[in-house]
């Protein structure tokens, strides 16, 4: 047997072990439990995977090229760079913005970057880590997205950038915040880790979230639209800013040569660079603060196999939403039911709800847990109620507040969601429907 032949073997024989022992069971009985999220894979996953690591590479190779190229192509972008988690694709993308290469338009640390504090923390964490200023400015319900009527006010000579999330999936207003951006020469950065496939309708056609503003994140955990465990992105059409990116994810370093190639560019050794001597090294030379933020070549595998299959959870992703939203029509009183952005079409996360009426959020989740189905709060709920600002909650210098954030404090006390995940049966979802009634009415 030769190596093509033992590795076409190997191949099937995980094939036959995922489908016998991965094999997803579909099959729902009233009390199982389900999750908000989960894993949505079969054989073709594993075989990439076992493929990857026969290669034994081990570090980013082919498939993390083959899943770049993937995922431009899918978000109609120039410029994608895979990176080990979407934190770190949020952290990348803020220090791009960061770097001397934009001269003016460089953010400095004291200046200042329009976000919300309903969300998730690492939005926020890269822009208070690196010592520029977030200013907070409150939320709609039921879009859980930006309140766009407030930007001007959050507006100062200081403010570089709006840096914020599509909320669940759901788009924030891209037409209000893109012309307030352009208007005042303002980076935007999108963070689409919860809202990979959504669309929007913009200057005559629909894109695709993520791809409109500077920049775009994703984040590809387990729990979000499609995984390969660990990983992240960032896009961009702007080639200046892709060539920062690449530079700040591996090093930090000025060469741009592919891994495994030396003298790519033919201009190794003939270069001058900051007080190096004349022809030092270009494969060592650093224009940037950076660090190593690249994924295995065994993710960016299970992530190929994973874009494939995209479009079907898109789809299905929108069937559940739809469904609970049918479902659930004569519990208004009781609940603020999600509504999705104007002019978009949204690839859900998650169900978000709002308790109204005296409706108690904790009897209602609590009941709800109780019978088997998860639940989850819109992440912080009110970031800057978090002991992580325990520290410089009394330092005005370090954020400003915009009003009241008064609808920020309401979703952190009444507002929680379920999930609607590929994986979902109708059984499962009527099930749902069913138990999140009861709960309300209790």
């Amino acid at each position: 047997m030769n190596q093509q032949e033992m590795h076409d073997k190997i191949l099937g024989m995980v094939k036959e072990y995922c489908d016998t022992y991965h094999k997803q069971d579909q099959s729902y009985h009233e009390g199982d439990h389900i999750p908000y999220a989960s894993r949505v894979y079969d054989y073709k996953e594993m075989c990439a995977l076992v493929d990857s690591a026969l290669e034994f590479w081990l570090t980013s190779g082919r498939y993390v090229d083959q899943f770049e190229k993937g995922l431009k192509d899918y978000l109609g972008v120039r410029y994608a760079s895979v990176v080990n988690s979407g934190s770190s694709a949020n952290l990348l993308a803020f220090m791009t913005l960061t770097s001397p290469l934009l001269g003016t338009r460089r953010i400095c640390r004291g200046d200042e970057v329009i976000t919300v504090a309903a969300g998730f923390p690492t939005t926020v964490s890269p822009i208070i880590n690196y010592g520029a200023v977030p200013v907070f400015v409150d939320v709609t319900i039921p879009q859980y997205n930006i309140d766009v009527t407030k930007l001007e006010e959050a507006l100062s000579p200081r403010t570089r950038a709006v840096m914020i999330a599509h909320t669940l999936g759901n788009p924030f207003d891209l037409k209000v915040v893109k012309e307030f951006c352009d208007k005042h020469h303002l980076w935007l950065v999108e963070d689409n880790c919860d809202a990979l496939g959504s669309l929007y309708t913009i200057d005559g056609g629909k894109k695709f979230t993520g791809s409109i503003g500077d920049m775009g994140t994703s984040s590809f955990y387990p729990p979000h639209h499609m995984t390969m465990g660990q990983g992240g992105a960032v896009y961009t059409n702007n080639s200046l800013l892709n060539k920062i990116m690449r530079s700040m994810r591996d090093w930090g370093r000025d060469c741009v040569c592919p891994s495994g190639h030396d003298n790519f560019c033919g201009h190794r050794f003939d270069g001058q660079y900051g007080e190096l001597p004349r022809g030092y090294d270009h494969k060592y030379v650093y224009s940037h603060f950076g660090l190593n933020l690249n994924i295995t070549d065994m993710q960016a595998a299970v992530g190929c196999a994973q874009l494939e299959k995209f479009p079907s959870f898109v789809k299905r992703r929108r069937y559940n939403f739809n469904r609970l939203l049918n479902g659930l029509q004569d519990v208004q009183d009781e609940l603020i039911l999600p509504e999705p952005c104007e002019k978009s079409k949204p690839s859900w996360f998650g169900f978000l709800m709002t308790c109204k009426n005296g409706v108690d959020r904790k009897k209602v989740i609590s009941y709800i847990e109780q019978h088997g189905v998860q639940t989850r709060m819109l992440f912080a709920g009110n970031l800057i109620k978090h002991p992580c600002f325990d520290t410089i909650r009394a330092n005005g210098e370090k954020y400003r507040i915009i009003g009241s954030l008064e609808n920020t404090d309401r979703i952190m006390n009444d507002t929680f969601w379920v999930g609607v995940y590929p994986g979902m049966t109708d059984e499962k979802l009527d099930y749902m429907i069913r138990i999140i009634k009861e709960a309300v009415i209790q």
